[in-house]
């Protein structure tokens, strides 16, 4: 997960992108900053969606195949 420091940049660079522009340094920085804050929550989201089993109103277990495929791909190893 994303340091509270760096989400503040983030947030500090896009009011600056909306309000006067950034330099070339800064919007390398944002780009940077934007692919690991996404790294981060891919991962987290990978994470949760590997604890769910759904089941439709019968009672019946529906999880897509894909994402069962996932969650005993992760028991394996």
């Amino acid at each position: 997960m994303i340091s509270d420091t760096k989400l503040a940049r983030i947030n500090e660079l896009a009011k600056k992108k909306k309000e006067v522009g950034l330099t070339e340094a800064e919007a390398k920085e944002q780009t940077a900053l934007r692919a690991e804050y996404l790294k981060g929550f891919r991962s987290t989201m990978l994470n949760t969606l590997e604890g769910v089993t759904i089941y439709d109103p019968n009672g019946d277990d529906v999880t897509p195949q894909k994402l069962k495929d996932m969650q005993n791909k992760k028991k394996l190893h």
